[in-house]
C-alpha cells in the first residue's frame, strides 16, 4: 500500500492585509519537487495558481507581486449565505 501524501506548508505562508481586508498565502509542496501557492480570503473564497513554483520564495514574490499589482481587493470574494 502506498503511504499517502501530505504536503507540507511553508514557514513562508503568511497573513497580508491590506484597505481592511486580509487574506491568507498558502504556500505547499506539491509533491513532486515543487511549490503551490493560494491565496484564501476570509470566507474561503480561494485563488489557486496552476502551475508549481520551484521553490517557496518564488510562490511568495508572485503572491505580493500580484497582490500589489491588481490590489487585495482582486482576491476577495463575496461571503456566501447560509440557505434556509
Amino acid at each position: 500500500m502506498e503511504d499517502e501524501f501530505e504536503p507540507r506548508e511553508s514557514e513562508l505562508s503568511q497573513t497580508y492585509s491590506e484597505d481592511g481586508l486580509n487574506v491568507h498565502i498558502d504556500i505547499y509542496e506539491d509533491g513532486e519537487g515543487g511549490w503551490l501557492l493560494e491565496i484564501v480570503d476570509d470566507n474561503d473564497n480561494s485563488t489557486v495558481w496552476e502551475d508549481a513554483f520551484e521553490t517557496e520564495r518564488e510562490a511568495l514574490e508572485e503572491a505580493m507581486d500580484a497582490l500589489r499589482e491588481e490590489g487585495i481587493a482582486t482576491f476577495v470574494g463575496p461571503v456566501e449565505e447560509e440557505q434556509s
